[in-house]
């Protein structure tokens, strides 16, 4: 039998098992949290937080920034263009131009833009049997769950490879 050697360091399986079980944790916890508050679809608690997990504090913090003035300004149109005109297709174009002017005035980056146009397309045109504004407070709370669960699990346990190598 042939023995296949690693390329990695030793420290990196130790490394990989703690970064796993740090990831795991933090998108467990999110999930459960949002199911605590009976959000109808507490997954997007999880996927945020894999989104904004980082390696550092100051990456996490960032990211999060973006992610949750992006997710208000798309539930915030995406609840006015839902309640007006529903799923109309010339509304949501305009909405989607209009959101990159705004971003551009509010002087949020292209991130924040991203993830309002991800909440206008989720709030106006995903089918529900619920009102707009409903839809768009759910995921801002989903939202603001999975952020806050991965900036506490990166300040309180932060990723030891990155914190050694002295990422910021």
């Amino acid at each position: 039998m042939v023995e296949l050697k690693s390329w990695a360091p030793a420290w990196a399986s130790r490394v990989t098992l703690e970064h796993s079980a740090r990831t795991a944790v933090a998108a467990v916890v999110s999930l459960l949290v949002a199911r605590l508050l009976r959000m109808p679809e507490a997954y997007w608690a999880s996927i945020t937080t894999l989104v904004v997990m980082q390696s550092t504090w100051g990456a996490a913090l960032t990211a999060s920034g973006q992610r949750f003035a992006g997710t208000l300004l798309g539930a915030a149109v995406g609840a006015l263009v839902g309640t007006c005109a529903g799923a109309n297709v010339v509304a949501f174009t305009a909405a989607i131009f209009g959101m990159g002017l705004m971003c551009w005035a509010l002087r949020l980056d292209r991130n924040a833009y991203r993830f309002a146009g991800i909440t206008l397309a989720i709030v106006t045109l995903v089918p529900r049997t619920r009102p707009a504004w409903m839809m768009a407070t759910h995921r801002l709370i989903e939202v603001s769950v999975g952020i806050g669960v991965g900036l506490l699990l990166t300040l309180v346990w932060p990723d030891r490879l990155a914190a050694g190598a002295g990422q910021a």
